[in-house]
């Protein structure tokens, strides 16, 4: 890879980390101690705009900073995790498309295969969690399922973000980049 790769490699990633915080930031909180946030979207959004692993990273990054920042230290490691896990399964659904998506249903689609790994990873992590505390598998398990509507709403949420956002600047990136298609440079 050449310096201008590296350097424009180094700066996607920190951009989408930077990103991802902020849209961790923007929040709207739920009477059961979660909150939505736009966070996702932005991961998914670098997935599929720089790569499988720079997208994850920046993803990964950006929960874990926010994370410390904000008084989730002990989350912060789980969500770095949680961005390769949810990156890949986006990424498979962006090679099924041959790294080259044209539709919005396509899009759609790569939303929810990440939406379907967000899921579990979010039961796995709450039912872990509960029975950390305590609570026998099936009991956990389920209090894992009833904390799940702010999860769902965040899935929505980043599909139809990412469906409406993800041409434009698609668009936006093969431009600034000299018109060079950034899917044939991914890994």
């Amino acid at each position: 890879m050449n310096n201008d790769k590296k350097i424009r490699t180094i700066v996607l990633i920190a951009l989408f980390t930077a990103l991802t915080i902020t849209g961790t930031m923007i929040k709207i909180p739920l009477p059961t101690g979660a909150f939505i946030h736009f966070g996702n979207a932005v991961v998914l959004l670098a997935v599929l705009l720089t790569g499988y692993w720079q997208g994850s990273l920046a993803g990964g990054l950006g929960f874990f900073i926010f994370d410390m920042l904000n008084g989730y230290a002990n989350e912060a490691p789980y969500f770095l995790l949680e961005s390769f896990v949810v990156g890949a399964a986006a990424y498979l659904g962006f090679m099924l498309f041959k790294k080259q998506p044209k539709a919005v249903w396509q899009i759609v689609v790569i939303g929810i295969m990440a939406g379907i790994a967000k899921f579990i990873m979010s039961v796995i992590k709450a039912t872990v969690m509960s029975m950390i505390a305590g609570a026998q598998l099936r009991p956990a398990f389920f209090a894992a399922l009833a904390t799940m509507p702010a999860t769902v709403i965040n899935i929505f949420s980043t599909i139809i973000i990412v469906s409406l956002v993800y041409f434009p600047l698609r668009k936006a990136m093969q431009t600034i980049f000299h018109n060079q298609p950034m899917s044939s440079k991914r890994l």
